[in-house]
Parts: structure tokens; sequence; C-alpha cells
């Protein structure tokens, strides 16, 4: 294992030099990059490594990622494991590898959660750095989510995002009496109480689900020009505009099929695949199932997507679910982490894993736009620019520990949840929301 892991050290440092270390000028699948010198990462004798991630939704990302895992260990001889975890569960297994020092050596978790472990983790700027200047630049919300606020500082890398926008079936709109999807929140409340007249209801998570909860509340929120917090950071939850969102949710609510209250990140899946639902927010995963499946597949050509609607807001308030990859202090082999996030994101690896999820996590960095997945299929177009959306969690605040404890802490889901249970006024729940968000923003 020594001498392997040596002459991969060589070759490594050798081309660090000269070439690339992890790919050539001409990419085979088009994707434009500039020819320029990797970071030094001389591989630790001995290194191995552990990865963990949350699951899949469509079964290439899995298949993909492992195989691209599998080709680093056998390029390096550098022994790899990953793991794929619940979404519901990667967050509570980073809190116990950030505070006891131990477990996986890069945790691939969600937008926020560099920031809440700033402190725990390996810096990834000469990483960040290299893969920005070879392909075009990072995506904004790469940016947001990677970057130390106001600051060079790279915390993480992120691989991806992806956005819910509206997943509807097409004649059922139609026999509601629309084309469209409507921008506006009264033509999307008429759309939705048209679709349950005609006993083809719709439905949102408003569980303690990582993406679809969170964001339907922030969508919610934002579309009715609310905000979590101001430009500094102050909590502005409390306001008119949350209120008049709440208020909204209390109309749209009642078109919801039963049971969303507890509805997490797969349930809308199954609710749109077994017809029990219509219209509803949602990754391409559920149009990839649909569509691969040929019990669903006249479901999928009866299915298209749209922004949700913007509302008062200036444009489509969707922000992605990133995945977030971290480094942590305690591994033994902080390079070979850091040479395996470079090769994961390098043209031969990352393209593949784009193209075959059907872009499913966006691309984080610019020059993947040119993908051709992008022109494969025109009902995944709005899913393009899933990473270059001007929302972001904790808008329009910096991202911070507090910011990704508040999403965490699914402070935004619960409010929308108490109102639309009749649990709590809007008023009254967004003051436990204020109250809730100052504990976590009181530094």
């Amino acid at each position: 294992m020594y001498d392997l892991t040596r002459r991969a050290t060589l070759a490594l440092g050798a081309a660090a030099l000269a070439t690339p270390a992890f790919g050539q000028s001409a990419s085979p699948s088009g994707i434009p990059r500039r020819d320029i010198p990797a970071p030094r990462l001389p591989l630790e004798p001995g290194a191995s490594l552990r990865i963990i991630r949350p699951a899949r939704f469509v079964e290439p990302d899995e298949v993909i990622f492992r195989r691209n895992a599998q080709a680093f260990q056998d390029r390096f001889a550098i022994p790899v494991r990953v793991d794929f975890v619940g979404w519901e569960d990667i967050r509570p297994q980073t809190a116990v590898t950030a505070n006891t020092g131990s477990g996986p050596d890069v945790v691939i978790g969600w937008s926020d959660d560099p920031h809440i472990y700033a402190d725990k983790l390996i810096e990834v700027t000469d990483v960040a750095d290299y893969l920005g200047a070879r392909y075009g630049g990072w995506t904004f919300l790469a940016q947001k989510y990677g970057k130390k606020d106001r600051s060079e500082t790279w915390l993480g890398i992120p691989f991806g995002g992806g956005i819910g926008p509206v997943t509807y079936r097409v004649s059922a709109v139609r026999d509601a009496g629309f084309t469209a999807i409507p921008e506006d929140h009264e033509g999307f409340l008429k759309l939705c109480q048209g679709l349950k007249r005609n006993n083809k209801p719709v439905g949102f998570a408003l569980g303690n689900a990582v993406g679809d909860g969170n964001a339907f509340a922030q969508w919610l929120l934002w579309s009715h020009g609310g905000m979590l917090v101001d430009e500094e950071g102050k909590v502005a939850i409390n306001s008119r505009q949350t209120v008049d969102a709440l208020n909204y949710l209390r109309e749209l609510y009642p078109t919801f099929v039963n049971g969303t209250l507890s509805w997490l990140d797969v349930s809308n899946n199954r609710a749109f695949s077994s017809q029990d639902i219509f219209l509803t927010s949602n990754g391409v995963s559920l149009y990839f199932t649909l569509k691969s499946d040929a019990a669903t597949r006249a479901i999928a050509e009866d299915t298209d997507h749209a922004p949700m609607p913007k509302g008062r807001a200036s444009a489509a308030p969707h922000t992605a679910t990133v995945l977030n990859a971290m480094v942590f202090r305690h591994t033994r082999y902080p390079n070979a982490a850091k040479a395996f996030l470079t090769f994961m994101l390098e043209a031969e690896q990352y393209d593949p894993w784009l193209t075959g999820c059907i872009g499913y996590w966006g691309q984080s960095l610019n020059a993947y736009r040119q993908s051709a997945v992008w022109e494969s299929d025109p009902k995944i177009k709005v899913f393009a620019d899933a990473m270059n959306s001007p929302f972001w969690s904790g808008f329009r605040g910096p991202i911070s520990i507090a910011s990704g404890a508040v999403a965490a802490d699914y402070v935004l889901v619960q409010m929308c949840a108490a109102v639309a249970s009749g649990q709590s006024t809007p008023e009254a729940a967004a003051r436990e929301a204020e109250r809730r968000a100052r504990r976590h923003y009181r530094g």
C-alpha cells in the first residue's frame, strides 16, 4: 500500500507542476475548461477516506457517484468508503462528527452546514480557487454557501443544488381552466381551488422535510416580500409581509390533500406518482422516476415544470437545496480528502453524474451549463440555472451559524405548519418564529 500511495503522490505532484492533475485540456463531453495547474496535494502514505452524503432520490445519483469514487480509489490507491444517509439523518450525524472530532473525513451535507461547523473544518480555498478558475467560475449560490461571509475563504465545496419548481399534470391544470401556472398569488390560489373542485388536489410539504418543507416555507415568505433577517442579520421575520404570507396559506391550505403536515421529502413524490395529487413543488427526481418506469410513463408525458409564482418578488423565489462538502479537521488525510473533492468535480466524473441524474443536482460551476443534459429534454430546462437563484437560506442576511441553525431547526416550516393546522394565528406564529430565530441570532 505504501509503494502504491507513494507512486500516486509522485504522479500527482508532477502533474501539479505542469498540467492539471485530474483531466486533460479538452473535455470529452465538450465542457469548456482552462488548462491550469492543480493545487499541490501530496497524498498521505496509507491514506483512506470515509465519506457520508445524503441518500439518492434518483438511482444514477448513487450509481455514478460510487463509480466515480471507485475511479478515484483505483487511480490513487486510496480506499474510499461512501455511505448514503437519509436526508433527515445527515444533519444529526454531522453534528455528532463535529462534536466528537471523529467519524467521516468528508461530510457532504446541506447548504448552510459548513457555516455551522466553521471552526471544525479545514479550509478548502485552494481546491475552490482551482476549480473556479478551470471551469468558468462558481455560480452565485455556490459562492454564497461555499465562502465564509464577506471573505474569500472557502469552508465548503458545493457539488450542486436542486430547486423545487411547480411540478404539475398538464391535463389537470387545463381542466381547471388554466394554460400555464400563474405568476401571481391570486391566480395561483384560483388554480389550486379549481384543482380541488375537480378532485385533483395539490400538496406541499409542511412536515420537517429538509428540501421540500424548507423550500415551500421560504417560497411563501419570499414571494410576499418577507425575510428571515435583514441585510445586517437582524431578525425581521415578525413583519406585515410574513403575516400576509401566513394569511395566504390559510386560504391555500384547504386545497391540499390530507396529511401534508407530516410530509417528509419523499411524501409528495409518492402522492404524485399514485395520482393522489396533481400539483406540487419538487426536484427533477419525481419526473425522472415517472419517466423511467413503464407503469408511470404516461403520467410523465402529462407532467411539466414551471417556476413557483413570484408574487411580489422580482423573480421566482426559489433557492436550491445544496450538496455542500466539508473536510473535518480530525481527518488524518486532509490532502487525500481535498484530492477526492477535486477529482469528483472534474469533467470526466462530474458531467456523467450531472447527465445521468438529468440535472437533479444542478451544477455549481458555470462551465457545466454547457452540458448536453440541458438540451436533452425541454421539461427540465427550469432546473438548469438552479444554482444562480438570487435567494438563499437566511435571505437577506449573511449565511452564518445562525442561518444554518434556523434551517436545521425548521423554524419557518413549523411557523407555516402552526397556521395551516389552526394551532396558531398568523400573528402569533410570526411572533413565535421571531422568538425562536432570536435564540439562534442572539450573538
